[in-house]
Parts: structure tokens; C-alpha cells; sequence
């Protein structure tokens, strides 16, 4: 069974970090494609970063380029959202989907990813 979870959620202040983790389980994400997204009150879910294991390339949001970096850790079959200089807008949920195979799935968009987790509360307070 494939399954996703994210940690690493919280409270914190403005200018802050956190390090959120996707935790996958029933398949590797060696060649995966996996994408964060993040859904604020009363927004629509907009994609924050994906990483694309099969190439080795990483995509950002111009909202988050520069202050966020994903990474994979293939043999903990992990994948690492780390935030710094967080925002009050950073506030959210954020989730991470994946594209299992690394074909279809596009990146900072749903389109391919297959599966979702249940996501975790970013609070970032000013």
C-alpha cells in the first residue's frame, strides 16, 4: 500500500525555520517525481517545490525560490521541504503527492500525482 506522511509542521515566527519531511512507504521515490504543495485559508492549493528524482532537478514557486529547499534521501525513501525566512503568507497546509514512476507527473502542478498525504500545518506568526 502506498502511503505518504508528512511531519515537521508548526508554529513559528516570522524569519524562522522549519524542516518538513514526506515519509513514503509501498514504493521507492529513487525515480519518482514528488511535489509540495500547500492549501491557505480560503486559497486554492498552489505548488510550492517538486523534486524530480529520475533528473536530478528541483522547481520552485517565485514565492518560495531562494528561501525553500527540497531534497531526497533516497535510502530513508524521504523527501525534505526545509524553510527558512518563513512568512506570515507561508501560512498553510502542506502536503506532498507524488508521481511514482516520474513520468506523467508534472511539477507545481496536480497533474500526475497519483497519490497525496494528509499534509501538515505550516503557522507562521508575525
Amino acid at each position: 500500500e502506498v502511503q505518504l506522511v508528512e511531519s515537521g509542521g508548526g508554529l513559528v515566527q516570522a524569519g524562522g525555520s522549519l524542516r518538513l519531511s514526506c515519509a513514503a512507504s509501498g514504493f521507492s521515490i529513487d525515480t519518482a517525481t514528488i511535489n509540495w504543495f500547500r492549501q491557505a485559508p480560503g486559497k486554492e492549493r498552489e505548488g510550492v517545490s517538486c523534486i524530480r528524482n529520475r533528473a536530478g532537478s528541483t522547481y520552485y514557486a517565485g514565492s518560495v525560490k531562494d528561501r525553500f529547499t527540497v531534497s531526497s534521501d533516497n535510502a530513508e525513501n524521504t523527501v525534505y521541504l526545509q524553510m527558512s525566512s518563513l512568512k506570515p503568507e507561508d501560512t498553510g497546509v502542506y502536503y506532498c503527492a507524488v508521481d511514482p514512476y516520474g513520468i506523467l507527473g508534472s511539477c507545481l502542478s496536480t497533474y500526475g500525482m497519483q497519490y497525496w498525504g494528509k499534509g501538515t500545518l505550516v503557522t507562521v506568526s508575525s
